[in-house]
């Protein structure tokens, strides 16, 4: 890309985005309007059917060997791979990196969810005080990756999730853990079970996860608590006929610690982002349909029932900077986009940022509008197989590039990549 056409980018970002000429995808425009926030509601759970998240972690933690995140993080035992130009059909290129050859090419382990130190703290470095820049991915098992009708891999291990030590963009190290719901065994004994979701979209904030939870919800995850376990058995999770702990394979597992349950109108969770500028921080949540509406009879929602189909949706809230959970359980800003396929969502200033995938071999889109206005249009092509976002300001005083970046991840065997872009285009 020639510094001139960068140049001419840069100047219609400092104005309602239009259409860019090139290898974008269809530029038919996805009309948005302004809907009531209200309508979309939280309940706050500090506990499942075994008892509060608390008092299983206490468990786990008389058994295990506790550790946090910067342990994970200093002993990380995979090499990633330097992307030194843009992936796939990827534009407006900054950074970025590919899996060892086992994970790009591995068809039932998928990456779905993105996000960074740059989420979790204001300067981008983790943890607070610290001096570590982070990615984390997340992924889901998929028991039958062609998609035929029969599983090829019956036991579904549920989600991992990727701590990425991107110390030195040079040579990025990575380690997976397992995610895991903390439980107790028929005779009372701590133990963890997988989490068999779709890990769709993930958000870090100072020292909790967020992940989606498609048709419930959102699950929170404290990345001081992880515990480690034994590594010989990798088709077993949690507490074993020998008495060991194991997490199918993995050398850490990270319990899940609370939930965010809907209880309004229905709602897909199937993304999630953090805006740092609004005021206070909030997070936002996006909807993915095929054809441009959402359908809610595919799944077990919570929530007080809707249409079977409605246009998608972003929906905000706000957030409490101190205890790092949302601020009120009701929704502030909620806004329809008929936009088929969007995968990823982040804000910023008033403006939403889609990521909007076009099947196995199609160019992804980075796309954006405005809340009130009318119509969302395409700032640059994404990778093939775009999934999650994540916005990285400028600002971030220990992690920052020349100007603000949105990170990306794609899914497909062989087209793997986590990589930025720049926010405006350029």
């Amino acid at each position: 890309m020639t510094m001139t056409r960068r140049a001419i980018l840069k100047g219609m970002a400092a104005s309602p985005f239009v259409g860019v000429a090139g290898s974008l995808i269809s530029p038919t425009a996805a009309h948005a309007a302004t809907i009531d926030a209200g309508q979309f509601t939280l309940t706050s759970r500090s506990a499942n059917r075994y008892g509060e998240f608390a008092d299983l972690a206490a468990g786990l933690a008389g058994v295990l060997p506790k550790v946090d995140a910067a342990t994970v993080i200093a002993g990380t035992n995979r090499s990633a791979t330097r992307l030194t130009a843009a992936p796939s059909t990827a534009e407006a290129f900054q950074t970025g990196f590919a899996w060892d050859p086992a994970d790009q090419a591995v068809d039932y382990w998928i990456p779905q969810g993105v996000t960074t130190s740059a989420d979790a703290f204001g300067n981008g470095l983790y943890p607070a005080g610290g001096g570590n820049r982070v990615v984390l991915v997340s992924w889901f098992f998929e028991t039958d990756p062609d998609a035929d009708g029969v599983d090829e891999y019956p036991l579904d291990k549920g989600m991992r999730l990727t701590f990425v030590d991107y110390n030195d963009p040079a040579a990025p190290r990575y380690q997976h853990v397992l995610l895991v719901e903390p439980v107790t065994t028929a005779t009372g004994a701590p133990s963890f079970s997988p989490v068999r979701k779709h890990a769709g979209g993930i958000m870090w904030y100072g020292d909790l996860l967020y992940v989606v939870d498609t048709y419930k919800g959102l699950r929170v995850f404290d990345l001081r608590t992880l515990f480690r376990v034994t590594t010989g058995e990798g088709d077993v999770c949690g507490l074993h006929t020998d008495g060991q702990y194991y997490g199918y394979g993995y050398q850490y597992v990270l319990p899940q610690s609370h939930a965010y349950d809907n209880a309004g109108t229905y709602l897909r969770y199937t993304t999630i982002g953090l805006d740092r500028a609004s005021t206070p921080d909030s997070l936002v949540i996006s909807e993915y349909s095929t054809s441009g509406t959402v359908s809610y009879t595919d799944g077990a929602f919570n929530g007080t029932g809707a249409p079977s189909t409605a246009t998608p949706k972003v929906v905000r809230w706000n957030l409490d900077y101190t205890t790092r959970h949302p601020a009120s359980l009701t929704a502030t800003e909620a806004v329809s986009v008929a936009q088929q396929k969007i995968q990823g969502v982040v804000s910023r200033n008033g403006r939403h940022y889609l990521s909007v995938s076009n099947g196995p071999s199609g160019t992804g889109a980075l796309r954006t509008f405005t809340s009130g206005a009318a119509t969302a249009s395409t700032v640059c092509d994404l990778a093939v197989g775009c999934e999650d976002l994540s916005y990285h300001s400028s600002g971030a005083s220990g992690w920052a590039y020349g100007e603000s970046v949105i990170w990306n991840v794609s899914e497909y065997a062989g087209k793997r990549y986590v990589y930025a872009v720049r926010a405006d285009g350029s």
